[in-house]
């Protein structure tokens, strides 16, 4: 089995939030997203997943020069960013791009693919 992050971009432009959402769009996307949790965790493919706060949001630790320095932003401006994340331990990576189109779909936008490092010998 191999694990995969399957990320969530969302434009930088409009930094949606559960808060920001239309409630029927909110309502929509949950139980889609719901149901996907719900098979990934049926087939045991579930490790973990998170929706994250725009990176307006977020705040920058840099503790690597002579003091400890905290910004508050993103540390890149980039057009996009990661919104949410879905974890899986799957036998393959053509099961992992199955498992995105499926939540591509349901999301209605794009998932990207990603595999976890594996340490030499394990």
């Amino acid at each position: 089995m191999s694990q995969y992050l399957l990320s969530v971009p969302h434009n930088s432009d409009e930094e949606p939030t559960m808060e920001t959402m239309d409630p029927a769009e909110l309502e929509a996307a949950m139980a889609a997203t719901g149901a996907i949790l719900e098979e990934l965790t049926s087939t045991g493919a579930f490790v973990f997943a998170g929706g994250l706060m725009p990176p307006s949001s977020a705040i920058t630790v840099d503790n690597t020069g002579e003091s400890l320095s905290t910004v508050n932003g993103p540390f890149v401006e980039a057009p996009e960013y990661l919104g949410g994340f879905w974890v899986i331990d799957v036998a393959d990576e053509q099961t992992a791009l199955d498992w995105a189109a499926r939540a591509s779909k349901a999301l209605g936008g794009r998932i990207e693919v990603s595999a976890f490092q594996v340490p030499p010998g394990d």
